[in-house]
């Protein structure tokens, strides 16, 4: 894998990763107009991961950090028989709300796994959920602001937008526009929505790198692959992080239908492709 390759697929995942477009199926594309023979695939992947994952710690850092600091307050206050005290701040509220939407993620992609493995391999399928996303985001284009803040979000919310991003397991489906989307039809602010979908990706984020990593087999890297591959995983840190704070302007803008008309075209682009090959 060379420099450029490495690079380009830093900035594919940075940037797919967080809009709402569907990272994995733009990955697989990239990967093979690319023509990419590496030993280290599951390596970089793992290190694009880490790299999204610090690219949301960069634009919601104060938000992350406060949440961190009261995830420790409530172990604190349980441990002295004061209980959980959700309501007492927004952020701890946040935190425990977060905590209840990777169940559902979580139960999800263990036991769908085989289908979502099998789904990367068809270009029906994958065409067909970007035509979905495309719907999730144009419906929530439409929808009403709503007013629900950090401190009024209920555990059914919080279920609802996990099971959201547990189904954008599956090619084609975003998992940024779904969960916006849920928050937005659970009556969250745009505000809230919108980051309550990029924390929440932080363990989703975490959860496959650990998976990809465990599936690391044995072998040597050389420095320069190394090298390389940190080029690829800084790449996608910058990448990410523009591809969060656009989002935010167009989400404040009212033109997130703008995405759902790319997903569009691509999904029956790639329909049409499959129809004609036959």
């Amino acid at each position: 894998m060379s420099l450029l390759q490495s690079l380009i697929m830093g900035l594919v995942q940075g940037l797919t990763e967080f809009l709402p477009v569907s990272s994995s199926g733009h990955l697989v594309l990239a990967n093979a107009l690319l023509g990419i023979q590496t030993n280290t695939g599951i390596l970089f992947e793992v290190m694009l991961h880490v790299g999204t994952l610090v690219s949301v710690i960069i634009v919601f850092r104060r938000d992350i950090f406060s949440m961190v600091k009261e995830f420790f307050a409530v172990i604190r206050d349980v441990s002295k028989g004061r209980g959980m005290r959700l309501k007492s701040s927004p952020h701890r509220m946040m935190t425990a709300m977060v905590i209840v939407a990777t169940i559902p993620t979580g139960l999800i992609g263990i036991l769908f796994n085989d289908f979502f493995e099998k789904a990367f391999s068809s270009t029906v399928i994958v065409s067909i959920m970007l035509l979905v996303t495309g719907v999730f985001l144009y419906a929530a284009n439409t929808m009403k602001q709503g007013r629900k803040g950090p401190s009024e979000i209920k555990a059914k919310d919080a279920v609802i937008i996990g099971i959201f991003q547990g189904l954008a397991i599956t090619p084609g489906i975003s998992r940024s526009g779904s969960t916006i989307f849920a928050g937005l039809m659970r009556g969250f602010s745009r505000e809230l929505a919108t980051k309550f979908s990029f924390i929440m990706s932080i363990p989703a984020i975490i959860g496959a790198a650990v998976l990809e990593f465990s599936d690391l087999q044995g072998g040597s890297v050389s420095l320069d692959e190394l090298s390389t591959m940190f080029a690829g995983t800084v790449a996608a840190v910058v990448a990410g992080t523009i591809a969060i704070k656009f989002l935010i302007g167009v989400l404040n803008r009212g033109k997130l239908n703008y995405f759902s008309y790319y997903c569009w075209l691509v999904g029956l682009t790639g329909l049409v492709t499959v129809f004609l090959s036959r």
